[in-house]
């Protein structure tokens, strides 16, 4: 079983294929969505139409997954990791793989294959081909019997595996974790780790504090984190779904990435958040106020 969120839709997916949509979407419209997957309306049909597609061109949930999937999203957090890690601005990243769980990865398109289709992962079981195949092509699973996510035992085990800029994706649900990681890496003299906040359409109001902490924040459909943390950026990449950059590490692996990025820019200075009006992603009525709460 794997369940994960999908515009703010918490969906399963069974051993035998079964798709089950859990509750409505937090948004009825998405830009991303309409480009990537020609759907303008979401709803939990559209929802579990965009797992069905993954699952049978990607193998996403599935034992063939693919994990060689080259650069799909702009700005997306895979791509700048993978991006800065050919450019040995980053020696590894600490990932979550649905049928594997939290990964330590290595090998930069590894982590791209791994990321471009990845949803928030809520929890996983482990499906031995894909935790076979991962391990083959530069990553170490952290919990092979259980396919646990824990992210800060993840950073903590590259770590101990002797990396030293580490970069480490966190959802949404488990902000807190965000806060446990820099715990641990002021901990750790000569240690630099990268948080790339991902997956943040539920985020709540007393999670803010921690995704502050982060050096990247997707502000994916949230209006909170448009209105709290974009004014905190340093820099915006993007204006559909913003990418908040906060840090100055972060600002260097943002600009590292846009180095490679074939596609033109216009660069100017700005107030943050940048907002460009009828481009952004619509919240579903109902659904306005939901959350998930994590563990």
């Amino acid at each position: 079983m794997h369940e994960f969120l999908c515009r703010g839709a918490r969906v399963r997916v069974h051993d035998n294929g079964r798709i089950e949509v859990l509750d409505d979407p937090a948004v009825e419209y998405c830009p991303f969505v309409e480009a990537f997957y020609g759907i303008r309306k979401i709803d939990r049909s559209a929802v579990e139409r965009i797992t069905r597609l993954k699952m049978e061109k990607f193998g996403f949930c599935c034992p063939h997954r693919r994990l060689d999937l080259g650069l799909l999203v702009p700005f997306g957090s895979s791509e700048t990791i993978s991006v800065c890690m050919r450019k040995g601005l980053l020696d590894c990243a600490v990932i979550v793989c649905e049928g594997a769980g939290t990964v330590v990865a290595w090998d930069p398109d590894l982590v791209q294959g791994i990321g471009a289709i990845m949803s928030g992962v809520l929890r996983t079981s482990p499906i031995e081909a894909v935790i076979k195949r991962v391990e083959e092509k530069g990553g170490l699973v952290l919990d092979p019997e259980g396919a646990t996510i824990d992210q800060p035992a993840g950073v903590e085990k590259a770590m101990e595996m002797g990396f030293r800029r580490i970069a480490v994706t966190v959802i949404g649900p488990m902000a807190a974790d965000i806060s446990a990681i820099r715990d641990l890496e002021e901990g750790r003299r000569g240690v630099e780790v990268a948080v790339f906040s991902t997956c943040n359409t539920l985020v709540r109001p007393d999670q803010i504090e921690h995704l502050e902490r982060a050096d990247l924040v997707c502000s994916s459909a949230s209006r909170l984190i448009r209105e709290l943390v974009g004014p905190r950026a340093l820099m915006q990449m993007g204006v559909s779904i913003p990418v908040f950059v906060l840090t100055e590490l972060g600002k260097k692996l943002a600009l590292a990435y846009l180095t490679e990025m074939r596609a033109s820019f216009v660069v100017f200075r700005a107030r943050m958040p940048y907002i460009v009006g009828g481009k952004q992603p619509v919240p579903a009525r109902r659904s306005a106020s939901k959350s998930y709460r994590g563990r």
